[in-house]
């Protein structure tokens, strides 16, 4: 059975189109026929606000089966993470995959319209992997060590050399979904 792939974009002027498209292309190809990716442009992408791109996502996740995995990359990942903390999925997801994700909460951003977060109530036995370009120069690597503290069952990917895109190659990204999911 095909398996879906829920990947959030970041923000800024025209990422979903100019930018993002490019990480989502590079994994649909890399993950192969076993997987059905899912790329909904968020509404306001320039100014993204938690409280519009969370709901969203919620009805982006009801339509989603267990096995599904879900990507966010930067702050699609940030709102992808809360929102399942605050609205857990009706489905058991194969794994969560952070892309250069700002940490909101201490040592991290700081958003009035999120809740900070010393740690993070997930699916229990949901993986989650955490990637990040030590060169990231939009989101510093430091965010991606406060989501390792934050979410106790994730693994930390850090590549060297990486910028905030990994180089617009998710090929290593898909081996980790496969070796998760099985796939």
């Amino acid at each position: 059975m095909t398996k879906t792939i829920l990947f959030v974009q970041g923000a800024g002027e025209g990422v979903h189109d100019a930018w993002d498209a490019t990480l989502a292309a590079s994994l649909e190809s890399a993950v192969g026929p076993g997987f059905r990716l899912r790329y909904p442009k968020m509404p306001g992408e320039a100014n993204p606000e938690y409280r519009r791109w969370s709901p969203v996502l919620r009805l982006e996740l009801a339509g989603m089966r267990d096995g599904d995995v879900l990507v966010g990359h930067s702050a699609g990942g940030t709102v992808l993470i809360h929102t399942l903390a605050e609205h857990p999925p009706d489905f058991r997801p194969g794994a969560l995959v952070l892309i250069g994700a700002p940490f909101v909460g201490p040592g991290g951003w700081t958003l009035e319209e999120m809740q900070v977060r010393e740690e993070f109530a997930l699916p229990e036995g949901m993986p989650v992997s955490l990637w990040h370009g030590e060169a990231d120069a939009v989101v510093e690597v430091d965010h991606a060590r406060l989501y390792a503290s934050a979410v106790p069952q994730a693994v930390l990917h850090l590549v060297p050399d990486g910028d905030h895109q990994l180089g617009a190659d998710l090929a290593a990204v898909a081996a980790d979904i496969l070796a998760l999911t099985g796939g």
